[in-house]
């Protein structure tokens, strides 16, 4: 545990948010830095314990964390494929701490395999986890923020998204690509929508960051690691994209690093290590 202490009065006093893929890396790290500014964070994804999946990380144990540190947390898990458990996520959310102010779609659920021989049931879900349930989660929130006119979405994104060179050879990550890309149009579309809402909708890339699953997946390398984000850069980020006024800070495609310097943020310790 950091030394780090939740502010009551900070700058998401009184605001709920609700993260998800948030077991574990980046979704953890948003879970506490919006926790230590004062926000009432639900905390969802599909692993429970710790110990329960192959990754390590549970969201029992950063409710936890939270809560040691003087917070307010829930942990709901979900299965965000399946939209009777998103409905229950927002549900369990309002009956617990009432209206949402701030939804961050971090979860995500990644295949990678060249395109003759990617299967149709991990294309379906990989679609279904990072692009219908982000829409229909804001179908189900967007009521709520329209009538308060105020809210916050921030959806989480990757370098993926971007136009490869076309002599860069493949590495299997066309589906990922494809849904990220959609993503970012979702999201620039849905700022547009509710700009005179007062409602701001972002998407923020993380770059590379050694999260478990970035290592399971063997990105963390002699050749990358030079390049590595710390997950610290990566919260700060978000919890920026998420007050003030939301007809200045709308309809961003942008990346952890931009947000650093374009913003001078300091990035703060967490309440647990990630």
């Amino acid at each position: 545990m950091s030394s780090s202490i939740v502010k009551k009065g900070g700058l998401l006093a009184g605001k709920v948010a609700v993260v998800t893929g948030a077991s574990r890396g980046i979704g953890e790290a948003i879970a506490y830095r919006y926790a230590q500014e004062g926000a009432k964070v639900v905390v969802s994804a599909r692993t429970l314990e710790d110990g329960d999946h192959k990754l390590s990380g549970g969201i029992n144990s950063v409710v936890s964390n939270i809560h040691e540190a003087g917070g307010e947390a829930l942990a709901v898990r979900s299965d965000l494929a399946l939209s009777e458990h998103r409905e229950n996520l927002v549900r369990e959310t309002e009956k617990a701490f009432g209206s949402i102010d701030i939804f961050v779609n971090n979860a995500a659920v990644t295949y990678y395999a060249s395109t003759p021989e990617f299967s149709k049931k991990r294309y379906d879900l990989m679609m279904e986890v990072q692009v219908v349930a982000p829409f229909h989660f804001s179908q189900m929130i967007l009521p709520g923020m329209i009538q308060r006119q105020s809210g916050w979405i921030v959806n989480v994104s990757s370098h993926a998204a971007i136009h490869p060179p076309i002599d860069a050879g493949s590495k299997g990550g066309i589906v990922y690509g494809m849904c990220k890309a959609a993503l970012e149009r979702f999201t620039t579309g849905l700022a547009a929508e509710v700009y005179d809402q007062n409602i701001g909708v972002n998407v923020i890339s993380p770059g590379l960051i050694a999260t478990p699953g970035a290592v399971f997946h063997n990105l963390i390398t002699e050749e990358s690691k030079s390049r590595v984000t710390p997950v610290e850069d990566m919260a700060e980020a978000c919890l920026r994209l998420v007050y003030g006024d939301a007809k200045k800070i709308t309809g961003k495609i942008t990346y952890a690093d931009e947000m650093i310097k374009a913003y001078n943020l300091n990035p703060k310790p967490l309440i647990a290590e990630c």
